[in-house]
């Protein structure tokens, strides 16, 4: 079953961790959003493999847009 990462809140990709492909385990750290000047770190809501990456860094979201998806 795929899961969404979704961004919690608006901001600017400042680092990515993963690539396609990549195996994660739950709460691992995947992405990093820039936001009021602080980096937010957002973890992996599941185990799984990386099966898209939806951003790339510099892009601006907002809250709620799907940011990677894990199967």
């Amino acid at each position: 079953m795929a899961v969404e990462v979704e961004a919690p809140m608006v901001g600017k990709i400042f680092e990515i961790a993963v690539e396609v492909g990549a195996k994660v385990e739950e709460d691992d750290e995947i992405i990093v959003l820039e936001s009021m000047k602080m980096e937010n770190p957002i973890f992996a809501p599941a185990s799984g493999t990386v099966k898209e990456i939806k951003c790339k860094v510099g892009d601006v979201v907002n809250q709620g847009d799907v940011l990677a998806i894990i199967e």
